[in-house]
């Protein structure tokens, strides 16, 4: 598999706070000499290569202007299966049907770690987005701070959570509860769907609730990053 190319001190630092065996080779410009010194060494004691350039090199090796002067080339990380019979600990888990955009998968979870949401879980129905470069960078280190699953049967692993979760669907129904409405007695999978499409009818089906967020009727939606922030900062408070 090709590697990522990580930019941007936030996510480089997390990528050697979480799994630094995983980097390959850092490049950095002279104003993050200093920052990248324990990075370095790192590298350093592993035999493995790191530069300072120029930041017209820089943007060269980063494929990006938006290199916010530090890049790391790392190995994918490995994304394990989800097992419903094994949750990871915590109030609120998070699932990913068919979001697309690696720039919505960034920034869901950037707000998920702002959170402190301890997973995220992705189906993998078709033109769902994985990390990425472009994932990373949005993400500003928070997909590194996350346990990351990824799931083949979403409704299924959905319908085994339900024993001991509240499953939840984030919906634009008028008939679906108002956050002050939904149950908080038991931890909550959170369902975000297709910025497009919304929730797959298998998988909204399987989820026992519907949640939405009322707003002043002018526009008919947020974007689901903004929706998941919203949703996370209640759910988590």
């Amino acid at each position: 598999m090709k590697p990522d190319t990580i930019c941007g001190a936030p996510a480089v630092a997390a990528l050697f706070a979480r799994r630094p065996q995983d980097a390959l080779r850092l490049f950095y410009t002279e104003a993050f000499k200093q920052q990248a010194g324990p990075w370095c060494a790192t590298l350093a004691a592993a035999h493995k290569p790191y530069r300072m350039l120029p930041p017209e090199q820089m943007e060269k090796v980063a494929a990006t202007p938006h290199h916010g002067g530090v890049a790391v080339v790392a190995n994918p990380r490995d994304i394990p299966v989800f097992n419903p019979a094994k949750p990871p600990d915590g109030k609120l888990l998070l699932v990913l049907d068919g979001i697309g955009n690696p720039h919505n998968l960034g920034a869901i979870a950037r707000s998920a770690a702002f959170f402190g949401v301890p997973a995220l879980v992705i189906g993998d129905s078709p033109g769902a987005a994985l990390p990425s470069d472009a994932a990373y960078r949005t993400a500003e280190g928070g997909l590194d701070l996350l346990q990351v699953y990824r799931c083949d049967a979403l409704p299924a692993a959905l319908v085994a959570l339900s024993r001991h979760f509240l499953t939840v669907a984030a919906s634009l129904s008028p008939s679906a509860l108002t956050l002050p409405d939904l149950p908080r007695d038991k931890p909550i999978v959170l369902v975000l769907g297709n910025e497009e499409h919304g929730i797959s009818g298998p998988v909204l089906s399987a989820c026992r609730r519907r949640v939405r967020i009322d707003g002043s009727g002018q526009v008919q939606s947020l974007n689901v990053a903004q929706a998941a922030a919203v949703l996370l900062h209640t759910l988590m408070g």
